[in-house]
Order: C-alpha cells, then sequence, then structure tokens
C-alpha cells in the first residue's frame, strides 16, 4: 500500500472521529478516481476493523436516479455498515443525538438480512432464497466534504457517506409472495414534526428495493476489494426521499403503504 494512501485513510478516520470537514481528495489529486476511492475505503475498514469495529453488512447509495442530479453522483456506490453504527429500533421508536455526524441527513430506506451469502448472477427470485427478513428503517447519511459538493470517488472514500442505521420490525420474508414486485410498490410519507416533507415510491430505487440488491451484488462480485457478503449481513438500499438535513429537536416518522411494514420513528437531540 502506498504511503498517501495510507494517509488519506487516516486523515478520513480522525474526520469521522473527530465530526469535522477535510478538503475534497479530488480537488487535491485530479487523479484520483473510484479505483482509488475503493483502495481508500479497504484501508479505512482494515482500520476500523483493527481498532475493534466489527463489519455488520453494507449500505448502497445513490440508487435513488431522482437525487442523481442534485448531488452530482449519477451511479450506486457502496461501503460498511458496522456494529458501532446499526441500531436494532425496539417498540419502533429510537432516539439519537446528532453530535458525532457531520452535516447529517436522513433517508428512510428498505434492508435486508442475508440468510446465506449469495453470488453474482443470481435472478432476483433466486436472490429472494438468500434473504431471511425485509425491514424499513433509515439511514443517517452524512459527509466530511463541505456543503454536500463532492465527486463520486469523494463518497467512496468518505465511508460512503454512512453514519448511522437504525433497523426496525424485521419482516421474515416468506411474508412476500413476490418480494420484488411487492416492495417495488412501496409508497413512502417522511414526516417532521407532524407534518409531511416529502414522498416516494421505491421504484425510485433502480426500479425496487430488491433489484438494486441484486444489481449491487452483480457490481460488489466485479470490485477489486473482494470484501465478503455472509449470513447476518445487513444490507440497506438506499433512499426512498430526498435526504432530509436533520437539526436536534425534531422528530422524524415514517408512513408505509405496505401495512407489512411499519413506520418508525426518530427523535433527534443535541
Amino acid at each position: 500500500m502506498s504511503a498517501e494512501r495510507a494517509a488519506r485513510a487516516r486523515e478520513l478516520l480522525a474526520a469521522l472521529d473527530g465530526a469535522r470537514l477535510v478538503p475534497l481528495l479530488s480537488e487535491r489529486d485530479p487523479a484520483f478516481d473510484l479505483t482509488e476511492a475503493f483502495a481508500v475505503a479497504d484501508e479505512l475498514r482494515r482500520l476500523r476493523i483493527a481498532r475493534g469495529e466489527r463489519p455488520a453488512g453494507y449500505k448502497i447509495g445513490f440508487t435513488n436516479r431522482g437525487i442523481w442530479d442534485r448531488y452530482g453522483v449519477h451511479a450506486p456506490i457502496w461501503g460498511p455498515v458496522w456494529d458501532s453504527t446499526v441500531e436494532q429500533v425496539a417498540g419502533g421508536a429510537a432516539t439519537v443525538s446528532l453530535a458525532r455526524f457531520s452535516q447529517p441527513r436522513l433517508e428512510p430506506e428498505i434492508m435486508f438480512g442475508f440468510a446465506r451469502s449469495p453470488r453474482a448472477g443470481m435472478s432476483e427470485a433466486e436472490l429472494a432464497g438468500c434473504l431471511d427478513w425485509v425491514a424499513h428503517g433509515y439511514e443517517i447519511v452524512h459527509t466530511h466534504s463541505a456543503d454536500w459538493r463532492f465527486k463520486a470517488a469523494d463518497t467512496v472514500a468518505d465511508f460512503a457517506l454512512h453514519g448511522r442505521l437504525f433497523v426496525g420490525r424485521r419482516v421474515p420474508i416468506a411474508a412476500f409472495a413476490d418480494p420484488a414486485k411487492d416492495l417495488a410498490a412501496l409508497h413512502v410519507e417522511l414526516l417532521k414534526d407532524g407534518a409531511v416533507i416529502d414522498q416516494g415510491d421505491a421504484t425510485i430505487v433502480l426500479d425496487g428495493p430488491l433489484t438494486a440488491l441484486r444489481l449491487w451484488v452483480d457490481a460488489m462480485a466485479a470490485q477489486v476489494e473482494q470484501w465478503p457478503i455472509v449470513a447476518g449481513d445487513i444490507v440497506t438500499t438506499g433512499t426512498i426521499t430526498d435526504a432530509a438535513p436533520m437539526l436536534p429537536g425534531h422528530r422524524f416518522e415514517t408512513r408505509l403503504s405496505d401495512p407489512r411494514l411499519p413506520g418508525v420513528s426518530l427523535t433527534t437531540v443535541a
């Protein structure tokens, strides 16, 4: 590994721990691309494991085609989630301090739990056979780049923008006769302090959450950094609405069109 790559990883980890901004890698080095970004992310994964964090699965970002132009990223990205960043929401409600995040935003998402490892090239029906459960919840995303301005490579290196994952009620995948169709048909409303601030249909996520998962499994298999997908992994498939800016002192909640997947409320504090 190059000394420069190691230094980049250490700088980003310090920014994560201190909730502070860093200059864009893509501006400091015009040659910084996705290949190098995933190499930096791989080093960050190694550093986090070395300090005692345990990988708990993955997040897939920028699957929502409706926000590509807003953020200037036009293809999915991904990165690990951790035992230190994943929380099971008991009773459908949770509280979170925003102190550890840099410019946090909230994303209502659909997430899956794997029962066994998938393989590339699976159909969606075959992939569903590798799953244990499906849930609705939130990802808090944040960035260490000023004003949410970056290139795709910056987001990959910057922990794929992952901050925290809140997992709602886990529903057995068998509860869905046709998981791809049923989940693509979801409509989600995002509320803040009782008022709807955004809404969306799950088809915006690369035609549906299970489709997004399938495309990601294939993309992961083609990546140089061979991160494993194993039984017990949680994978969240991307926001169904735009990402909502977060400040302390508010209550967010969701309403979903499918009663099998209950909404989740999240109260923010300083």
